[in-house]
């Protein structure tokens, strides 16, 4: 009997559909042009088109559809957020513009930052006060809400954001504030306390204006989709991917839509998760490469690294402190606008430049025939021969090759090269961008990833793949079945999860453990109201306990995790052994005699995601040698001869058939491109692994 799971991803370009049947494993993949001004119309488009090619009716899918998505990081990156107001209290009015008081580039005397996502006309103030200790020393009154609740209706904001001092150790005034905001204004509303209760006021506030500015955006999507999901007859519930790689219920997600920010990136990497324990690979390079951007990550001993604070809408993609640090956990992740759409240039220098601004998907690449007329990275493609123009998407969405060449060679006639090289130019400027970017996460965590593992998946990831890998001196690609949507996939193996913090600074030998207990059931009893709002059973529901310390006086605290359970069981011996072991493998030393402070307590809530069956695999093959099923003229580099290279069909490849490159290998959502001097065999689960060199042995 079939179990059928679908998940859906919205990309920058492409809206991504996986149907799964978890108790035989058979997927079957769908792609649509995702819809900016109206997105529902492409997750309708891509889901509709999915159904009707696995004969599957909406009633049959009884488990929740699992959603990604990048709504949230595309509004915050073009600033098309909802108007939404920000209340703090008297005096703070100015922090989202002060910020922290960093400079990014300390050299650069016209330092630009994002523009705040609610701005300071909006942000409004009320006398109140909580002490440092969270005693509470000013109540707001009645008549200063009164007048506050008559300012924001004259504005006519969409969501409020609540953030006043010092909420994180005691939200009391927040929460009044927040519920009489609620209540006589009818628009979403959030508290910090809920969102980020956490120390350092501009990050918490930031975090806040994030979510309050999305609030406007995520809420109808989805109220929308649940609709149209009711209407045909669907029959789960929706889950939507979060930033830490966990999936919570649609409700929670509209409440708090800042930690969907890294929500289809984090899809992939919980894919590559997967991957990396089932091929037994303690050590692997995801590169995710779309149409709008490319994610790398790096997955060690089975699991991506996690990060508390994560960067949005930086200015320039390689300057830390010039975005907005948003306190949300995320997957630990490098992303930079490298993806097929990305359009090439000249900069005033008339060197050839590659992103990171993108066609998307409207207009899209000059190829896709939609008015685009700028060279991108796809037209380049279709120009080199790598992309046949005739089978992209299975033929449904044919690329018209004329204008590809004609929006390249706009771009040669400044360069003074042909058309081929200037094509071929854009492919290795991108591919340089992006092992650039990969490298440079890499050494940020201390890791060289000369010889690791490159999974690549996204619908430009496999064609750019072997390049990449060579230009970080990695000699193994893999290739694994439906690469072009494994993000979606990414969100069915998924747990459900979420990540809660509160900051209650301490020094380790002076915590009172009925404090301690008290926070901790707080954070317990909200991880347990989200995983069960989600449809986990509470007896599979787990806790694992964190900390955010530091050696007292210093300003940057580190986070190790401490233990699993009902209740907090770690010894205080337990919990200084973790934390210098972490300080140790960081800094290289320990402190000595100087007491450890606990800033933050963390916990994560989570519940395993259900077993999936191994798909039925395709037989050994008795002859080792695949039959091309034709040729094609590709360019593999500027200024190399156009030469014939066999384009095998991915269906036809069977477990043990092996091929030498350059090779092209089409499937219907994507190319994987065989360089020369790489060999290629089909593993024992169907995914393509390709080295430098040599056949490699087969499980």
């Amino acid at each position: 009997m079939s179990d059928w799971r679908l998940a859906v991803d919205i990309g920058g370009t492409f809206t991504d559909a996986v149907l799964l049947d978890a108790a035989s494993g058979e997927v079957t993949v769908n792609k649509a042009l995702t819809t900016p001004a109206a997105p529902l119309e492409g997750v309708q488009a891509a889901v509709g088109q999915l159904l009707r090619r696995a004969e599957v009716a909406p009633g049959e899918i009884t488990a929740p559809i699992v959603h990604a998505t990048t709504l949230i990081t595309n509004a915050l990156i073009e600033n098309k957020t909802g108007r939404a107001a920000l209340v703090t209290t008297t005096g703070f009015g100015d922090t989202l513009l002060i910020r922290d008081e960093h400079r990014y580039d300390m050299y650069d005397l016209q330092i630009e930052f994002p523009d705040p996502p609610i701005s300071r006309e909006l942000t409004f103030e009320i006398d109140e006060r909580i002490a440092a200790t969270g005693e509470v020393l000013v109540v707001p009154s009645a008549a200063s809400m009164a007048a506050l609740v008559r300012e924001l209706e004259a504005a006519g904001v969409e969501s409020v954001a609540v953030c006043l001092l010092n909420s994180y150790v005691n939200p009391a005034n927040e929460r009044l504030l927040a519920d009489e905001l609620r209540r006589e204004l009818g628009v979403p509303v959030c508290a910090s306390a809920d969102i980020s209760p956490q120390i350092r006021e501009y990050p918490r506030m930031i975090t806040a204006a994030c979510n309050a500015a999305t609030m406007p955006i995520i809420g109808p999507y989805l109220d929308e989709l649940q609709k149209w999901l009711s209407a045909e007859g669907f029959g789960g519930s929706v889950l939507m991917m979060l930033s830490n790689g966990g999936v919570v219920s649609a409700d929670d997600a509209a409440a708090a839509p800042i930690r969907l920010v890294e929500s289809g990136p984090a899809a992939g990497a919980l894919a590559a998760r997967w991957f990396a324990r089932r091929m037994g690979e303690e050590r692997l390079l995801a590169f995710d490469m779309g149409g709008t951007t490319a994610k790398a990550t790096l997955v060690e001993e089975g699991e991506p690294a996690l990060t508390n604070t994560f960067e949005v809408a930086r200015r320039y993609r390689f300057k830390k402190g010039s975005g907005f640090p948003v306190s949300v956990p995320s997957v630990d992740l490098v992303e930079i606008g490298a993806g097929g759409g990305s359009l090439a240039h000249l900069d005033q220098f008339g060197l050839l430049k590659v992103g990171p601004e993108s066609s998307g998907a409207d207009p899209g690449p000059a190829c896709y025939g939609q008015g685009g007329d700028q060279p991108a990275v796809t037209d380049a493609d279709v120009v080199l021969g790598l992309l046949d123009p005739d089978a992209f998407l299975g033929g449904d969405m044919p690329l018209d090759a004329g204008l590809a060449q004609s929006a390249v060679e706009s771009l040669a006639d400044g360069l003074g090269l042909s058309i081929t090289d200037t094509a071929a130019g854009m492919y290795e400027v991108v591919s340089q961008n992006m092992a650039s970017a990969a490298r440079m996460h890499a050494v940020e965590r201390g890791v060289d990833l000369r010889g690791v593992t490159v999974l690549a998946f996204g619908g430009a990831g496999p064609p750019h793949a072997c390049r990449v890998a060579e230009l970080l001196d990695s000699d193994r690609v893999v290739f694994p079945v439906n690469a072009s949507v494994l993000s979606a996939f990414g969100t069915l193996v998924s747990p459900v999860r979420i990540d809660l913090a509160r900051s209650m600074p301490v020094k380790l030998a002076e915590v009172a453990a009925s404090e301690r207990d008290g926070l901790l059931d707080e954070l317990r009893e909200e991880g347990r109201r989200v995983l069960l709002s989600a449809g986990v059973p509470e007896a599979d529901i787990r806790f694992r306990y964190g900390i955010d310390a530091r050696y007292a006086g210093q300003g940057n605290e580190i986070t190790v995790w401490v233990g699993e359970g009902d209740a907090w069981e770690a010894a205080d011996a337990d919990v200084v052994g973790a934390f210098e072991a972490e300080y140790r493998r960081i800094y290289g030393m320990t402190i000595d005699d100087v007491p450890i402070e606990v800033v933050t307590w963390r916990l994560s809530a989570r519940a395993d995601p259900a077993e999936i069956a191994d798909s039925e695999l395709p037989p050994t093959a008795a002859d080792r040698s695949p039959e091309p099923v034709s040729t094609r003229t590709a360019v593999f580099g500027r200024e190399e001869d156009a030469i014939k290279v066999p384009v095998y069909r991915r269906a036809d490849l069977a477990v043990g058939m092996s091929f030498a490159g350059p090779a092209l290998v089409e499937e219907r959502e994507t190319t994987s491109i065989i360089r020369p001097g790489w060999e290629v065999s089909v593993s024992y689960d169907a995914c393509l692994v390709a080295v430098r060199g040599q056949i490699p042995t087969q499980k």
